[in-house]
């Protein structure tokens, strides 16, 4: 016995020496798969972003070089340059010059001197004869587009990368150059959002070596020449791909994924250190290998151990009876259908819920086919998910099971194939009622659809956004008066969608959503005005904002709702035009006539000025309406507001009393003589016939005239001594002015010119 022991523990021995080994050799597998699935991921990663970042980088220059194309063909037509010179800006510099980070479009002629300015209409004075992109096309050695030297720009002091395009006379002879700069700051702002990790970067390079752009380095090294470097060497042979390679600048190793940008003699990669890249999985290898070592150490030591304690085996199995008892009976009181399913799909293993959903004996269970526990219709319809399983594939889906009692439940349900080898020995099979689950998200939805028919009914805008004030959802309102579309808005921030300005002076301000999300509180009515994003319609908006918070009451986004009031502000505003205005000659009415009148006295009260209040009246205006209608005679009223307007000074105010009686307010006068001039003009302005309807008529008018300070020192004063002052004209003969001259109770009449003045 002490012998077979002896050998039976030698040979346990020599297997837990194998195990671990075998545990070693896979962790080392691991590990190195590991290490390899995080290179060729970094790989993929870094190829995949630098083809992003030339995509934007090429749409970018093409977009640039079409519009120099552009400005090169305008200047080269002869007529172009004898424009104006602010209709010759507009045809040569289009908008798309005003791109993001691109600088200002110089026009050269031949000798370098800049003749076209796209920053001003007159061109600055520089020469940029000196620049390699003259030089290149001076000689006629290049063309197309040239990609110059990176330098400090001589009008900004920014460093900028020119890009320029020849044109020629209608000879064919060389005439200039047309040079554009796109900032080098440009380029680093385009890369600030990536973060590639310790002693990494993007960098934009020339065909010929030469650093544009190294981010998140600076400019230290922009301008240096990586030229008949390995590095440079490969980047200018293959085009793209990646490969590791040591930098000429500093020494450090990276991996670096490389692509020319479109059709320009530009390179751009990413170069992310090999360091970085394989940081977790130094980490990761030493866990794992820490654990393989701990788990090769616990294997011979549990041997050791298994053999000094054989004589307890019996005790060991019966622990795995009743752990093999503790595991049935955990799977039992689980409210999943839990099973084992040969390969022949007959049954191994079932816990108490197959019993309860199917209603079969548990003895009866095990060994039948799965056909006859679920029905010949459940079982077609899994089948095809059974025989990807027993393939080998996990498989997991939904579906509706029918119980003993006759309801519906709603499971999810796996199969997980038990591989050994190759061979696939049985599935596994797990079956949980979500009925609970489904009816929620059931719930859920149809809330989700009342709110969304909601806000899509409602007459208000409706803007919802995150807590980073990105954009989640326009309504069909919102979308009209932003012209955004939602799904085009989705994401965008909220200042970008909804710009809302001052209604007074066209400033932006604050946005009330943003404000409710950083306040976390409700914001009150802000009053401003949309402007619609492809038409330019403006749009007068009343906006609230709420926060939107969850149940910690933690702020998660924000909703705005704009109300329309564009056509109630117009409403508003023209009732305030006709409070003060005539509805018909559209002159100041009384009411906006008595303020004039009292800001121009109290004005020529401080002046030592005069002033001069006019009543007027239409001669022979019933009969007009007598005979020609209503209609003909407020014709003839228009007609004469008109010329009446037209024969006083702009700071005059003409004001329609009533009817056929207009009053005229002259402020700001020296003496009566000045008063008189102007109704000298205004009876002239009646010498020719007004055309009513057709019908040519002559009409006079008769005026009375009131003076301050020597007729009254008020404008009730004033108007009571104008309208004697006409009633007097109108008794004089009519067709004159009759200027007052005081409260005698006969009429003097004084000759002034071509007209007359009359006292009372």
């Amino acid at each position: 016995m002490p012998s077979f022991r002896q050998f039976f523990s030698h040979r346990l021995i020599w297997l837990a020496l194998l195990v671990s080994l075998g545990i070693g050799g896979l962790f080392a597998r691991t590990i190195w798969t590991i290490r390899t699935d995080e290179w060729a991921y970094a790989e993929q990663t870094n190829a995949n972003l630098v083809r992003t970042i030339e995509q934007g980088l090429g749409w970018a220059l093409d977009s640039f070089d079409k519009s120099l194309e552009g400005v090169a063909r305008e200047v080269s037509r002869p007529e172009v340059m004898e424009l104006p010179p602010d209709l010759r800006a507009r045809v040569v510099f289009d908008n798309s010059l005003r791109a993001r980070g691109a600088g200002d479009v110089f026009v050269l002629d031949a000798q370098g001197n800049v003749v076209l300015d796209s920053g001003s209409l007159v061109p600055r004075r520089l020469n940029l004869a000196d620049r390699d992109y003259f030089a290149a096309f001076l000689t006629g050695g290049h063309q197309g587009l040239f990609v110059g030297q990176p330098l400090p720009s001589r009008v900004s002091g920014l460093n900028i990368l020119p890009i320029a395009r020849s044109y020629f006379h209608a000879d064919g002879s060389f005439a200039g150059v047309v040079v554009g700069a796109v900032r080098l700051s440009y380029f680093n702002e385009l890369f600030d959002s990536l973060d590639l990790g310790a002693n990494s970067g993007i960098n934009l390079f020339r065909q010929d070596g030469v650093v544009i752009s190294r981010f998140p380095y600076g400019d230290v090294d922009v301008g240096k020449s990586i030229a008949g470097t390995p590095n440079l060497v490969r980047f200018q042979k293959e085009g793209s791909g990646s490969f590791v390679g040591i930098a000429a600048l500093d020494g450090v190793e990276r991996l670096y994924s490389f692509r020319a940008v479109g059709n320009y003699p530009l390179i751009l990669n990413v170069a992310q250190s090999t360091h970085t890249i394989l940081a977790k999985w130094y980490a990761s290898a030493w866990v794992l290998g820490s654990f393989a070592v701990l788990l090769m150490v616990a294997c011979l030591g549990l041997a050791a151990l298994f053999v000094r304690e054989l004589t307890l085996r019996q005790q060991v199995s019966a622990r795995l009876r009743e752990a093999e008892h503790d595991v049935r009976t955990i799977l039992n009181n689980m409210p999943s259908m839990i099973g084992y399913w040969d390969a022949q799909l007959h049954n191994r293993f079932a816990n108490q819920a197959y019993v309860e959903w199917f209603g079969i004996s548990p003895d009866k269970i095990p060994g039948m086919h799965m056909s006859e526990l679920v029905g010949q219709e459940l079982y077609a319809a899994n089948r095809p998910f059974l025989e990807r399983a027993l393939r080998g594939e996990p498989q997991v889906f939904e579906r509706t099971i029918v119980d003993t009692h006759g309801v519906p439940r709603h499971t999810l349900v796996s199969y997980l194939p038990d591989i050994e080898g190759a061979l696939v020995r049985g599935i596994f099979v797990q079956a949980t009622d979500i009925s609970e689950r489904k009816r929620m998200e059931d719930e859920l939805f149809d809330e989700k659809e009342r709110v969304r028919l909601m806000l899509q009914s409602i007459g208000d805008a409706v803007v919802c956004s995150d807590a980073q004030s990105r954009v989640t959802y326009l309504n069909p309102v919102a979308e009209r008066l932003t012209g955004w579309q939602a799904f085009d808005a989705a994401g965008h921030n909220v200042d970008e969608v909804v710009t809302l300005r001052s209604p007074d002076n066209d400033d932006l301000l604050s946005s009330p959503l943003r404000a409710a999300i950083q306040k976390a509180t409700v914001v009150d009515v802000v009053r401003g005005v949309v402007v619609h994003r492809r038409t330019g319609q403006r749009f007068q908006v009343e906006e609230t904002a709420s926060p939107i918070t969850d149940r910690h009451g933690n702020v998660t986004g924000a909703v705005a709702v704009l109300r329309d009031v564009t056509e109630a502000a117009a409403m508003a505003e023209r009732m305030a035009h006709l409070a003060q205005y005539d509805a018909l000659t559209d002159l100041p009415n009384r009411v906006l006539l008595q303020d004039r009148a009292q800001l121009a006295i109290s004005q020529a009260r401080r002046d030592g000025k005069s002033l001069a209040v006019m009543y007027l009246d239409l001669d022979g205006f019933k009969d007009v309406n007598d005979k020609l209608g209503h209609d003909v005679g407020d014709l003839l009223l228009v007609q004469f507001a008109q010329r009446l307007k037209a024969a006083v000074r702009a700071s005059d105010t003409v004001c329609r009393q009533g009817g056929d009686e207009f009053v005229v307010l002259l402020p700001g006068l020296d003496n009566a003589e000045a008063a008189c001039g102007v109704a000298r003009k205004i009876l002239a302005s009646c010498n020719a016939p007004f055309d009513l309807a057709g019908e040519l008529l002559q009409v006079g008018l008769s005026g009375g005239i009131a003076l301050y300070p020597q007729h009254g020192d008020t404008f009730d004063a004033l108007s009571r001594h104008a309208d004697s002052a006409m009633y007097a004209a109108k008794r004089g003969g009519r067709m004159r002015f009759m200027l007052y001259q005081g409260p005698e109770t006969e009429p003097v009449v004084v000759t002034v010119g071509n007209m007359t003045a009359s006292g009372k």
